[in-house]
This record gives structure tokens, sequence and C-alpha cells, in this order.
């Protein structure tokens, strides 16, 4: 099967490519980029259109898995906004061992492709230390240590930390783990220990790490750990460890308030004077209480009896994030993570959003946001055949209006698909149809 994507302008950051060209597409690939128009079974005319990679959301949270299958739903709203290839398991997190739920894709598929990151935390409980505020014995950090090598040589992209959420975790722990990602080149990802006014301290003890062992690095979401005023001080620390030597990039969304459990350590003591707020800055995403704003009381009671509440949080500053995506080494990722449907447009929003909001806005050039989206986090996962569209590259791609792409997720309903996104394709397939699931099967495990 030939397919032809004529008259689109391509816009292909990882070959520095900004014009008009046709793509011809034939088993899965790209097959030639060309200003002619060769003779195709199918022809897809992209006048007036943007055709870009698939983007790539580095960092999001995988759907859940009940009686041996997945259960796609933050799969179906990344790709219904241009995600074609995701990367799993972060802030330490998996929902089940990552080299199983790599299996599930293999004999299903998914609606997008899925590589996996070990999650520390997992690995951690799976050892038999359930205390996130307590430090793993030496026993349970060499089992630790032998599972997660293995799970790194069945394929998974690399190992992925949740500091701030384990705050039992030593920089022993972080270190010994960390090493086995030196022998294969593997990413290393970490939700760090603290943020706010310890944002810049706790980025140290994991960029140390990381420069110990010759690591690439990833800091995960730094809207919600530098934004309250910070940011400017942080990108200047990154940049000092870049230009000494250390491969490191970081991710961000495009939105001003955080999601997490209200359960979880982001909310112990203290957090209303790290953050300068009040407990009316956090919404209820779910329950009883969901859409509501909460009291003391409510909070209180939360913590009490239904720690899992997903909550979303209404304390970064604008200017602070929008600094942050100006910056040459920030990478546009959601942390998206559902429960049942419920969370934070982030979501199901965020590419869109950052080409509506963004790019329409002048904060950011077009090509400057597809290259965060695309090339950046092919690269930092280390994926050769995604995230461009020269000849022999994957043919993930998407086709989008860039005077009309837009989300339309909101805070009080989260899974509204975007506006704009004219065809999204997985191996050549066509995966959604303007706005609409065609084929929600397509996607496959990635393993390096």
């Amino acid at each position: 099967m030939r397919t032809l994507i004529k008259n689109g302008r391509l816009i292909d950051p990882a070959n520095r490519i900004q014009a008009n060209l046709n793509l011809l597409l034939e088993n899965g690939r790209v097959a030639l980029v060309t200003k002619e128009e060769p003779k195709a079974d199918d022809v897809i005319d992209a006048k007036g259109l943007c055709v870009t990679p698939g983007f790539l959301d580095i960092h999001m949270h995988e759907d859940p898995v009940a009686d041996g299958k997945i259960k796609p739903c933050i799969f179906n709203a990344m790709l219904r906004m241009g995600v074609t290839t995701v990367l799993a398991g972060n802030c330490g997190d998996n929902v089940c061992h990552p080299v199983e739920y790599l299996r599930l894709v293999d004999r299903a598929g998914a609606p997008v492709n899925v590589a996996m990151l070990a999650g520390h935390t997992w690995f951690r409980g799976h050892a038999g230390a359930r205390d996130k505020y307590a430090p793993v014995t030496k026993e349970q950090l060499e089992t630790m240590k032998q599972e997660m090598a293995k799970a790194l040589a069945a394929g998974l992209c690399g190992m992925s930390f949740g500091v701030r959420y384990v705050p039992g975790t030593t920089k022993e722990e972080v270190e010994t783990l960390a090493a086995l990602c030196a022998a294969d080149d593997r990413m290393v990802a970490a939700h760090i220990r603290d943020d706010a006014a310890m944002v810049c301290p706790s980025a140290v003890e994991f960029l140390d790490v990381a420069a110990k062992y010759g690591l690439s690095a990833e800091v995960s979401h730094i809207g919600s750990m530098a934004g309250f005023g910070q940011m400017q001080e942080f990108l200047r620390l990154i940049d000092c460890y870049r230009a000494n030597g250390l491969r490191v990039l970081c991710d961000c969304y495009p939105y001003y308030a955080f999601s997490t459990g209200i359960g979880e350590t982001t909310y112990d003591d203290g957090f209303l004077e790290r953050y300068q707020t009040g407990y009316e800055a956090i919404e209820l995403c779910e329950g009883k209480y969901k859409g509501r704003r909460c009291t003391k009381e409510i909070f209180e009671e939360l913590r009490r009896d239904a720690p899992d509440t997903l909550t979303v949080c209404h304390v970064m500053k604008k200017e602070e994030v929008d600094l942050a995506f100006g910056d040459p080494g920030v990478m546009v990722a959601s942390d998206g993570v559902l429960d049942d449907g419920q969370g934070h447009p982030r979501a199901a929003g965020t590419f869109p959003h950052f080409l509506g909001e963004f790019v329409r806005s002048g904060r950011v050039s077009l090509y400057d946001a597809i290259h965060k989206m695309t090339a950046m986090p092919a690269e930092k996962i280390g994926l050769p055949a995604k995230g461009r569209l020269s000849a022999g590259a994957d043919a993930d791609l998407v086709i989008f209006d860039p005077d009309a792409i837009a989300a339309r997720s909101t805070f009080e309903e989260p899974l509204l698909p975007p506006a704009g996104i004219s065809r999204v394709m997985i191996g050549g397939r066509t995966a959604v149809l303007d706005g609409k699931i065609v084929d929600g099967s397509l996607g496959r495990s990635v393993r390096r």
C-alpha cells in the first residue's frame, strides 16, 4: 500500500526541514520525501495544513490493567491530540511489571506506540519496601538491583525515580540503581526530591548522580517544580550541567496547575507555606466533592478516608511556566494521568494547547514547538526511527491546521478532544480522522 501526502507544509526539525514537500509512505515507513507526485494507491491532499512527525509524549502515566488487559483511556486521549508514541512508567510508577505491560501491548496492540521506563517506586514495593518514609535494607536494594537490571535488559528505555513521593529514598539508593543504565546508555528521569525553594539543591542531588555515571538525564515537569519564582535560577543551573558535559533536558506541560493524589507527600505538612497558598487552591477531580475547591475540613477528610482522590492544585506562576518554554533545553510533555476518565485537562490537551496558545500568541515559533514535541524527545529516549519524517523513518505523523488547532479539554471536562487535527497516522495507517479514532489498535510496543 503506497500513500501519498501532498501539498502540505512539512515541518521536520530532526532534518531541519520546513517546506512544502510531499511524502510517500509504504510498508509502514516513509519511502520518499519529494517535490514530485509519484503514483500511489491513496492520495491525501494536505493543502493549507501542516504535516509533522507524530508527537512523542516523553512523560505520561500509562493506563491501568484489569483482567489481564490494558483499559485504554489516556492512550485514546493521547492519540486524539496527535501523540503517536508515549514513554510511560514515569515518576517511579508502573501499574504492573513494565516488561509485562509491553507484552500486553504486543498481544493486542494499543492506541499509541508504548515505550516504558522501569519505575523505581514499583520495584521498591515489589522488593518489600512499602514504607515510603523509610530507607530500604541492603537485601531489598540488592533485590531491586537484580530485578531492574533484568527489566532493562528486556528492552526498557531507562529508569524513573519519584523521590518526592518516596522521601525515604537515599542518594545511595538512587546511585546504585541509576548506575545500571550506564552499560547500554539508557536514560534516567526523575521527579526530584523537592520543589519551590528547595528545587535547585534537589536537582543537584539527581544530576550529580547522572554526571557520576555519564548518564542521559531528564528532570520531570519543571513547571510544577520551579514554577513558584525559581525558574530562572533553575534553568541557569541546568545550563551549567549541560555546558560541562551532562546530557540533560527537562520537560514541562503548558498549564499553571499541577495534579496529584491528595494523599501524596506533596500535600504533607508545610505545603501551604511552601506554595504560599490556601486550601482553596486545591480542586477535587473525582469523588463526592468533584469540581469543588478544598476547605481544611474536606482536605483532612480525604487525606484520611480517600487518599487516592485525584486533585488539581492551582499554584504555579504563569510567567514562570512561560519562561521554561523559551528555553531550548525544555521539551513539551503532558505528565498526563487519569483515574477512570477524571483528572487534569493536560491528559487530552497538552500538545494542541501548546500549539494553540503558545505558538499562535508568538511566545514560541511553530518550528521550535514541533522540535520540542518530536525530535527532542525521540533523541532523548533513543528512538532513531521516531520523531522524524526522513526516508526510512516510521510513518507516524499528524496533519493539522495551524490556525485552528486548539485544546478543548477543561478542568470540568478533561477528556474533550481537541480541534484542528485532520489526521493522525501510525505505521502509515490512519488512526484518527477529523478528530475521531478510526483504528485504536495500531500502536506497538517500543523496545531498545
